[in-house]
């Protein structure tokens, strides 16, 4: 097929050229099913504009876009894309720039909002999160006419792209190099969502760091939810041979690890050691405070957002760590007690 046309679209949209002309322009004149419609055969279609409707339309629409692929509940009880949100925005806003924010339930519903934010010339460019490994969001965004995007992950998951990353790797051994240098033999890990890549690679550390030192170290997995936190500490705890650490993925479900150690009389840190990820206000209010894995989320997404406006203005792709995450001891790690 040649260049797709709007008259294509209005054909299989069933409307007149004049309402793809609004839609696509983002002009009133259509209602809101009916340029959602038109958005949606758009991107079906694969529809661009050409160079001379881009040169036409305005350089700049001063919007990037997030799409979250994740439950709405997961996020509403994770801290961490709140604080990740107020860093981009700490940039945007000095440029007079807005976010336009979509939470969507898979990578397939993803894909196809980036379909339609380029057909629309919606965004100026997207923050890509969570990649997976061979990621099919990546081949999309390195694609011809693609997006001006940055990926929110390691550099092997990138695909080429510019990328923003923290050392998750070296902060999962730190973890268990210190569990180890203060007695303790059986570790757990209480890890989150498997296809996301940056589990394989907090994993693929955790794994290698055990054997390395001796430790016996189980993975559990789980969704992110002090639910499941809760669930899969309960049954560690009542096993035979119950771990005497526990590293958590993030803060909710190491709190709903406490939680539980309490219900079955087991004292922290005397008797069960547990560290969090990410190190959020949360991991200071609570008794015993949380051990945790630090880094400023903030400043990681402030970072992003700096990164995008610089591929977004025409910078060459790039690798850039912000920060090795690193461990914070407070009141739930200690020396294993002796017997």
């Amino acid at each position: 097929m040649g260049r797709i046309t709007i008259a294509d679209i209005a054909q299989r949209a069933g409307v007149s050229t004049g309402a793809v002309s609004y839609a696509l322009n983002n002009r009133p004149g259509v209602s809101k099913e009916t340029r959602a419609r038109i958005l949606g055969v758009a991107a079906d279609l694969g529809w661009e504009p050409s160079s001379a409707a881009r040169s036409l339309s305005g350089a700049r629409t001063e919007t990037v876009g997030l799409v979250l692929a994740r439950h709405p509940s997961t996020l509403g009880v994770e801290s961490f894309y709140m604080q990740f949100i107020a860093g981009i925005e700490s940039e945007l806003s000095q440029r007079s720039y807005a976010l336009l924010l979509q939470v969507v339930p898979d990578l397939d519903a993803e894909m196809r909002a980036y379909r339609t934010w380029r057909a629309a010339r919606r965004v100026d460019g997207v923050v890509m999160v969570d990649p997976r490994i061979d990621d099919p969001r990546v081949a999309l965004l390195a694609g011809e006419g693609a997006l001006p995007a940055v990926v929110v992950g390691d550099t092997t998951l990138a695909g080429g792209l510019t990328n923003v990353w923290t050392d998750d790797a070296a902060a999962m051994r730190e973890s268990v190099r210190y569990l180890s240098a203060v007695g303790h033999r059986r570790i757990a890990r209480v890890s989150g969502v498997q296809s996301y890549g940056h589990t394989f690679i907090r994993d693929e550390a955790f794994r290698e760091e055990s054997a390395a030192l001796g430790v016996e170290g189980q993975i559990v997995r789980t969704d992110y939810t002090p639910g499941q936190g809760a669930t899969v500490t309960r049954a560690l705890l009542t096993s035979a041979d119950r771990p005497s650490a526990m590293i958590y993925d993030n803060d909710v479900m190491a709190l709903a690890g406490l939680g539980v150690a309490s219900e079955l009389g087991l004292q922290v840190p005397q008797d069960l050691s547990i560290i969090a990820w990410d190190d959020s206000p949360l991991c200071e209010a609570t008794y015993p405070r949380l051990s945790a894995l630090s880094h400023d989320v903030t400043s990681f997404g402030a970072h992003v957002a700096r990164r995008l406006f610089a591929v977004i203005d025409g910078a060459e792709a790039g690798s850039f760590l912000d920060s090795t995450p690193t461990l914070r001891p407070r009141g739930t790690t200690a020396r294993l007690a002796a017997g």
